[in-house]
């Protein structure tokens, strides 16, 4: 066990409802230091406040990483309170095109679920790598979906697939460019869960739906890095 786990940080974005406030739930479980966050301010804190009464050491910042603004007072956020992030988790998403395919997908769809999914991703890691970089310490989550495997491009929620495909090259990007020893980048797909997104009947839980995302924000030194993962099992690109 790492000896270190009460002082790790972990900020998860999208995080008031769904697989982001179950992850939220089993790294406060484990000992980590959480920050929830939410574009939503009513509802991260609703939320959060539900973690705390179970005596998890959570707090609440709110954050839409479609904002530059918000990002970076979220970065403040954390330099303030904590001095320091250990994890983060990119669970923030939209699903915007359940209609279209890629022959009429509306640009503006695209663009917003781009500046979301992908854009939004990215720019928060760049923004909180370099504390990882400082101490030498961080995992990186991006939670992505299959819908984002080459072999699944089929032309049916292209705004969507596309977000979640130039996520996993981020990913990618992101693993080769970092330099400093163990800061991990890695992304996975929760599956097919029962939440707003995912809809009532989906077949895994919230619990099933977060257990990846929570093994690759707990990686151990040399874990994996650069890897897309479902259910722990590595999938291909």
């Amino acid at each position: 066990m790492d000896s270190n786990l009460d002082k790790r940080v972990v900020l998860v974005t999208g995080a008031n409802r769904g697989i982001g406030l179950e992850v939220c739930r089993q790294m406060g479980k484990l000992g980590y230091q959480v920050i929830l966050t939410s574009r939503d301010e009513e509802k991260g804190g609703t939320a959060c406040q539900a973690l705390a009464a179970q005596g998890m050491a959570v707090n609440f910042c709110p954050l839409n990483v479609s904002s530059e603004d918000s990002i970076q007072a979220a970065r403040d956020f954390v330099l303030k309170n904590y001095g320091q992030l250990d994890v983060l988790i990119n669970n923030a998403a939209v699903f915007l095109d359940h209609e279209s395919s890629i022959l009429n997908i509306s640009m503006d769809i695209l663009k917003k679920t781009m500046e979301t999914n992908t854009y939004g991703a990215l720019r928060i890691c760049q923004v909180f790598l370099p504390m990882m970089e400082e101490k030498k310490y961080g995992r990186i989550v991006n939670v992505s979906s299959q819908l984002g495997q080459h072999a699944r491009m089929h032309p049916n929620w292209s705004a969507y697939r596309l977000s979640k495909l130039a996520l996993n090259g981020i990913t990618q990007m992101l693993a080769e460019a970092i330099r400093t020893p163990n800061v991990l980048v890695n992304c996975c797909q929760p599956g097919h869960v029962r939440t707003e997104m995912g809809g009532s009947t989906a077949p895994l839980s919230v619990e099933e739906g977060a257990d990846t995302i929570v093994w690759l924000a707990t990686l151990p030194k040399n874990g994996p890095n650069g890897k897309f993962f479902s259910k722990r099992r590595r999938l291909d690109w």
